[in-house]
């Protein structure tokens, strides 16, 4: 039985571990090695037993250990080609680090365990999601950073036993808020992040395809809360005849890692 567990989410840092067949990945690594390395502890891994690094894209919330990580550990990293070079090119990664470059759509496998990167919605060099392929035949996936649903996300999460989805933003909270509208409008653009509403929506898509089970992540500190995402989406599965009772919809926590949960 494969796991997928949330290490801490939210824009302060993301970080997810996926256990599969003895094989343990890491999505991102977006607070200090530290921090990281003890969660992974909490959770009974070690830093020696990662099998590879898949990283989404290059904003800080998403890589900020893993320049430091990378100075003692040699666990290969897999991103989209752009992101890697951006990387490299901004000095993340020493020179005897080992990158593997992706391609949309392109395989990396491990024994029985395929792993999948598809684009998403942001502003940066070339921001992805990832759905991974498991031994038992099952299909999991997760998209922390993504501005609007677009048709290759959802062919690429559509089937999933489990999905990890961004709910970032409530949009009352966001535009009586503090923010410079600026700032506000990066966030609500189709390459900035997706609002409770959208991913609300999107969610229930999912569930008619077979989805089962929800992780809600990247909760703005600023402008969401964990209640009002959940609710939010709980009346959208409702709404669109779901059973609830039947699927499970889980709030990424910010600081802590999440439940573990099996697919």
């Amino acid at each position: 039985m494969a796991k997928f567990i949330t290490l801490y989410s939210g824009s302060s840092g993301n970080s997810t571990l996926i256990l599969d067949a003895g094989h343990c990945f890491l999505v991102d690594m977006g607070q200090s090695c530290k921090r990281t390395l003890n969660a992974l502890y909490d959770l009974g891994v070690s830093a020696s037993e990662l099998d590879a690094i898949f990283i989404t894209h290059e904003h800080s919330d998403h890589v900020a250990g893993l320049a430091t990580y990378l100075k003692h550990y040699h666990t290969p990293v897999y991103g989209s080609y752009k992101t890697l070079a951006w990387l490299r090119g901004s000095g993340i990664f020493p020179e005897k680090a080992r990158l593997c470059p992706l391609e949309h759509g392109e395989p990396a496998v491990f024994d029985q365990t395929t792993v999948r990167c598809f684009g998403t919605s942001h502003d940066s060099a070339d921001c992805v999601g990832y759905r991974f392929g498991l031994s038992n035949g099952q299909s999991l996936a997760v998209a922390t950073d993504l501005g609007v649903v677009t048709p290759e996300v959802s062919e690429a999460m559509e089937g999933c036993a489990l999905v990890g989805i961004e709910s970032n933003y409530d949009e009352r909270m966001l535009m009586v808020g503090r923010y410079p509208y600026y700032l506000k409008n990066r966030i609500r653009s189709s390459l900035g992040h997706l609002s409770n509403e959208d991913s609300a929506k999107f969610s229930a898509e999912l569930v008619r395809g077979g989805t089962r089970k929800l992780v809600l992540m990247h909760l703005s500190a600023e402008n969401n809360a964990p209640e009002i995402a959940l609710t939010g989406c709980l009346a959208a599965l409702e709404d669109s005849g779901a059973d609830t009772e039947q699927i499970g919809v889980h709030v990424a926590p910010r600081m802590t890692h999440g439940e573990p949960l099996e697919v």
